[in-house]
């Protein structure tokens, strides 16, 4: 049920070191105004309704299908949050769940660690973040990890949940000086990719940047056109390896989280295992044929690997639509797919009745 795409040889040494191994959930919240910007994302049917996507997903991350959420989940173009994934897994395993704050417009509902972020301005402006916002989060993920390092789980999963965050990601990659334009993913079943490297473009022009690709400097990079999910991942991560494993649970973005490491790393000199630290994803962002995520981890030198999880046979149709392209991945899920394989050594058929029980609990709880 899991699928190697990239360095196979690393792939399989990390895969048999980690299995039936103990994980922890870590999930990330930030925000990005480039996430209001129509058509977008389809992480929302709406721009307001994608400024809740984040609060409304850490909801249910944490407490399940509720009768009256605070937040409800927001109602999609097509299809269920990939948070149903996430916490039918995480139920079904209890795995410790982490929650951390990194930048977003208003508090969550549930318990979060607040890492004293700020959302992000829309990165066509050149100027997403305060320099000393992008430190501080460096600083605080590399803390942070230490202390996740202390728990007893043998690895982590660090996902994310950040609205419009694979632009925010491909405008760090190519600053990076990686040619990721047309090979990145997104919510929509065709990606949006003229749409999203007009304001790449757009962003580092007006930061001064784009002249001066490959950038040397990856805090003054994320302050101009990133994220704050991107810098407090890439700390947390960085800390984590150098004693336990890390699955970055996501595609392109966490793919540009494992690029910004290794800029990290080089232009302040700090030492991490990279061999400690993959990337997986469903295999609806893999295999995603408006993408190309297996070159672009190519292209990175990272470990990519998928879940093969299929809702072809659903019986809810929210679900079936993944298998058109639409929504893919969000929230940890093919992390969390990948894990529940490695430490039950899951199956389709677990995998899909789990998820569809907890869509049974909800459709009786809020109905759809």
């Amino acid at each position: 049920m899991i699928q190697v795409y990239t360095q196979e040889k690393q792939a399989n040494e990390w895969l048999q070191r980690y299995r039936g191994a103990s994980a922890a959930l870590v999930c990330v919240l930030g925000f990005t105004e480039t996430g209001l910007i129509p058509g977008i994302s389809a992480a929302g049917s709406t721009p307001h309704a994608r400024r809740y996507t984040a609060i409304a997903d850490a909801e249910f991350l944490y407490n399940g299908p509720q009768p009256r959420p605070q937040y409800p989940l927001p109602p999609l173009a097509a299809g269920a949050s990939p948070v149903f994934i996430s916490r039918a897994i995480v139920e079904a395993l209890g795995l410790p769940i982490y929650l951390f704050n990194a930048g977003l417009p208003q508090l969550p509902s549930v318990p979060t660690i607040d890492l004293g972020g700020a959302a992000a301005q829309c990165l066509s402006r050149g100027c997403a973040l305060k320099l000393a916002t992008v430190k501080h989060l460096w600083e605080q993920g590399i803390l942070w990890g230490e202390q996740l390092a202390r728990q007893p789980q043998d690895y982590v999963i660090l996902g994310e949940c950040v609205v419009g965050g694979t632009t925010t990601a491909l405008a760090v990659l190519t600053g990076l000086g990686i040619a990721a334009a047309g090979k990145v993913n997104s919510s929509h079943p065709v990606c949006n990719h003229a749409q999203k490297w007009t304001l790449v473009k757009l962003g580092l022009q007006r930061a001064h940047l784009w002249d001066k690709i490959p950038l040397q400097d990856p805090l003054a990079l994320i302050a101009a056109v990133g994220d704050p999910m991107q810098i407090a991942v890439a700390g947390m991560a960085i800390a984590l390896s150098r004693s336990q494993g890390v699955l970055l649970a996501g595609g392109t973005q966490m793919l540009a989280v494992y690029a910004l490491m290794h800029a990290l790393g080089k232009a302040f000199e700090i030492a991490w295992q990279p061999e400690a630290v993959v990337v997986g994803t469903t295999r609806w962002v893999a295999e995603d044929p408006t993408g190309n995520t297996v070159e672009l981890a190519q292209l990175i030198g990272g470990v990519l690997l998928g879940t093969k999880l299929s809702f072809k046979n659903s019986r809810y149709p929210q679900l079936q639509v993944y298998e058109q392209g639409y929504v893919k991945e969000g929230v940890a899920a093919g992390g969390c797919c990948i894990a529940a394989c490695l430490m039950q050594n899951w199956h389709q058929a677990q995998l899909l009745q789990t998820i569809e029980g907890l869509l049974d609990r909800y459709s009786k709880a809020v109905g759809f």
